[in-house]
């Protein structure tokens, strides 16, 4: 059999024309064109047959593999294939007669095969007809005779997406001449896929049913199938639909039960597997049929392109057949073989001469030339090497003033443009400092105002401690006697009325700030859990758990809504009370006793200021009710007091200011903490009471301070142990409040960093600078050379002072005698480089 490729390869290299068109359309065009073609040509080569011999063939790679798996089996598919292509064969080449095809390198209109053509050539045969599909259910089966209205139509492609499934096959029509077909959308209910279907316009709904019984797989009593919304009887057909030849409507397909029996998808059919054998009919001279048996065999090589022919008028192109026989392979001998040519040199000689062809002319007989043009040309005078030398160093020394003034002006300019950009960046600079400031002092006012946490209250206290003191050395200065005393009195006064009003902010922010944390301790419970995984990514999962404590977080918001209506507090209600009444026990009766009473209130039309009571202690009871590890099993890893007992009596100790024995976690200790002291609740009541100091500002310098730490990651520790009590001490007494290079004194410009960057942080190796200086302080590699040694001094100086007092600290102490330790065994350091010990 020949072999037939749909268009040349690209791999190969040869240039053809892009086929605008798919194969069986061009195909179709080629047959109709055939008889309308006036230009003689070859006769088409009818397919050859050997009688009685079994003949090999290629399978086309592409267009055995995209025809559908049909219904019946795939051994007499292949064989009605075979013998319906070969009568379409001989009946087209019987009516054309000859061949509309020519070679294509005899025009430029066509393309030139690259490659010699081979022995014998090949035109590509008439399009073939599909064999006939077995008919479905309740439809005419017919099989047509092979002409061009009986070609299976393929999908009409739409500008729609949607799912079309390529190997679906499509109801069998009643095959006459006179009967025209429509495409047909059929849309899947509810599911909304979409499948295309070329029906002629005399089949009728029940034979689409049938139809699509199989494909869907459920009887055809069950679909129905509608049009805009109305139902279409069994009897109709497309035509009376008012469906036009080659027109396009769009039904719908839905289940007359799509609880029980719902409508599916319809499944991709598996793609079509060409058998190894096939059974060709062929017909001889005498009129007789003879059997042939045909083997496929699978190529194992890419078929070469041998060039081939164009039809100048459908641009079908018909390709040449190449050997269906593997080339023998010759082995490779050992030997090895010379030839003389590559031994022999050849040398050859010659002679390149330019040619250059001069003239000259003068005045003699016969001949005038005029010397009108001519010049006189003067010897000049003698010019000695030194005057020549002389004369190039002058203009030498000329060229380097221009371009040393170029230069300058460069230089100049460059200047010039950094001090505009250093003036701008020092006026941003400014402002953004301007603009911070005012932020703060804004940000410092409101907290004020408006105190929400311990550390605005702190700020209100010292605040207060700092306008009593002013007003205490403004009395003792200016008054005495009976006087004093007065005045004394009345600025007691005031500070009572000032601390009044600060307890009443403490007790607004106190209510606040526990309906924030119980709406925390809910929101922590019903989180998923999650954890970080390799890649980076954050993995959530829910539990039963947290399902849970989500399920009583939103009844515990529920409840405590406001403005619902009586039914919207009826219908919470009565959801609480079925919640709670999974477990019983006396807080759970307690809770149903509650709601009933509410639920008897609210049919009775009382006011609902009159149950703000009654429903406080319902939201109250619930809040303990998810509280409780029994009924909310989240609740126990949130919970500050332990559910086991005996982990009570690990890490407590007593507080001799209030009496009460508590964790460890409550009582804060700092590096020269001996001994336990105070917990943190008595120490703030004696600060508010008494000291009244404000460490906001020095804990905001020590969280920046171990937060520069952690990026360095050299395992710094001192940093970690340091309180907001010592890094007072260190900012205070030791480096006096201000940066040693400016003396600048706003705290909140000050940052602590390394004075050796190669060491870990410690007071006795850490340097007081605004935030632009600490940026310039830590890009210094050689400290000697950028500070002189007056400074150097002075620091080394403020490095002892704070040696000296955080060296009688007990984990200090502690500290400095491990890291002594390691550095004699490492032996000694100049500014972070190891010195290499010599022994005598």
């Amino acid at each position: 059999m020949a072999d037939q490729e749909e268009s040349a390869p690209a791999a190969v290299g040869e240039t053809e024309e892009p086929q605008a068109e798919p194969q069986d359309q061009a195909e179709g065009k080629a047959e109709a064109e055939q008889t309308d073609t006036e230009e003689p040509a070859k006769p088409a080569e009818a397919p050859a047959a050997e009688d009685g011999a079994e003949t090999k063939a290629e399978a086309a790679d592409d267009t055995a593999q995209e025809q559908p798996a049909e219904t019946a089996a795939a051994d007499t598919a292949a064989a009605e294939t075979a013998e319906v292509e070969q009568t379409a064969a001989e009946t087209a080449a019987e009516q054309t007669g000859e061949s509309t095809a020519e070679p294509a390198d005899t025009t430029a209109e066509e393309t030139a095969a690259e490659e010699p053509p081979a022995p014998e050539e090949e035109v590509k045969q008439p399009p073939k007809v599909e064999p006939t599909p077995t008919p479905e259910p309740g439809q005419v089966p017919n099989v047509p005779t092979p002409s061009r209205e009986n070609i299976s139509m393929a999908t009409v492609p739409t500008a729609e997406i949607h799912h079309v499934d390529p190997h679906a096959v499509s109801p069998v029509p009643l095959a006459t001449s006179a009967d025209a077909t429509a495409t047909v959308k059929f849309v899947l209910m509810p599911s909304g896929h979409v499948t295309t279907l070329a029906c002629a316009l005399s089949q009728t709904m029940l034979q689409l049913k049938d139809h699509f019984s199989v494909e869907l797989r459920m009887p055809a009593e069950l679909i129905l199938i509608t049009l805009n919304g109305k139902k279409i009887p069994d009897s109709t057909t497309l035509g009376e639909l008012g469906v036009g030849p080659n027109a396009t409507i769009q039904l719908e397909i839905s289940s007359a039960d799509p609880v029980n029996t719902p409508i599916k998808s319809i499944r991709p059919k598996p793609e079509y597997v060409m058998p190894d054998i096939l059974t060709v009919r062929v017909p001889q001279d005498d009129g007789k049929l003879q059997d042939v048996v045909v083997e496929i065999e699978r190529p194992t090589r890419r078929k070469p392109y041998l060039g081939g022919y164009r039809h100048k008028l459908s641009g079908v192109e018909y390709h040449h057949a190449s050997a269906q026989t593997m080339g023998r392979t010759t082995s490779v001998s050992d030997v090895q073989k010379f030839c003389r040519d590559t031994q022999t040199v050849f040398q050859k000689n010659r002679v390149q001469q330019t040619t250059n062809h001069t003239s000259t002319q003068m005045t003699k007989v016969g001949c005038y030339v005029s010397n009108m043009q001519d010049k006189l040309m003067l010897p000049g005078r003698y010019q000695s090497a030194e005057e020549y030398h002389k004369i190039r160093l002058e203009a030498v020394i000329v060229l380097q003033a221009y371009f040393r003034r170029w230069q300058a002006k460069n230089i100049v300019q460059r200047l010039r443009e950094d001090k505009a950009r250093r003036l701008e960046w020092e006026r941003l600079e400014e402002i953004r400092k301007k603009r911070e400031k005012e932020q703060r002092i804004r940000k410092e006012f409101e907290r004020r105002m408006n105190p929400k946490t311990k550390e605005d209250f702190d700020l209100l206290y010292a605040a207060l401690e700092k306008w009593r003191q002013e007003e205490l050395a403004f009395i003792d200065e200016n008054y005495s006697g009976a006087e004093r005393k007065a005045r004394l009195c009345a600025l007691l006064d005031q500070e009572t009325q000032l601390i009044s009003a600060i307890d009443r902010h403490k007790i607004d922010a106190s209510k606040e700030n526990k309906e924030k944390s119980i709406q925390h301790f809910l929101d922590q419970a019903a989180g998923p859990k999650k954890w970080r995984a390799f890649d980076g990514k954050i993995t959530e999962m829910d539990t039963p758990y947290t399902q849970r404590a989500r399920e009583l977080r939103d009844i515990y918001n529920s409840i405590n809504m406001k403005y619902l209506t009586q039914d919207e507090r009826l219908d919470v209600l009565l959801t609480l009370k079925h919640t709670v009444k999974e477990h019983n026990c006396k807080l759970t009766q307690e809770i149903i006793e509650l709601i009933d009473r509410e639920a008897d209130l609210l049919m009775r039309g009382v006011k609902d200021s009159n149950m703000e009571g009654l429903r406080k202690r319902i939201s109250t009871l619930f809040l303990q009710y998810i509280k409780t590890p029994t009924f909310n099993a989240e609740a126990a890893r949130l919970l500050k007091v332990p559910q086991d007992p005996m982990s009570l009596r690990k890490n407590i100790y007593f507080c001799p200011s209030c009496g009460s024995y508590k964790p460890s976690m409550d009582f804060p200790m700092s590096s020269n903490t001996r001994l336990v002291g105070k917990c943190r609740k008595c120490q703030k009541l004696d600060n508010d009471a008494r000291q009244r100091q404000d460490f906001s500002i020095y804990r905001t310098m020590l969280r920046q301070l171990r937060r520069s730490e952690e990026a360095y990651g050299d395992g710094s520790r001192i940093a970690f142990l340091l309180q907001e009590a010592d890094l007072q001490y260190l900012v205070e007494n030791v480096w006096n409040s201000q940066s040693i290079l400016s003396a600048w004194d706003d705290l909140y410009d000050l940052v602590l960093v390394r004075w050796d960057k190669t060491e870990e942080w410690s007071p006795w190796n850490c340097i007081l600078l605004t935030k632009e200086e600490a940026s310039a302080h830590k890009v210094l590699d050689d400290l000697e050379e950028q500070y002189g040694p007056v400074f150097i001094h002075k620091a080394q100086h403020k490095h002892t002072l704070a040696r000296n007092y955080f060296a009688r600290l007990p984990g200090m102490a502690q500290y400095m005698r491990e890291k002594l330790a390691a550095s004699k065994q490492k032996g000694p350091s100049v500014m972070g480089h190891r010195m290499a010990q010599t022994t005598a």
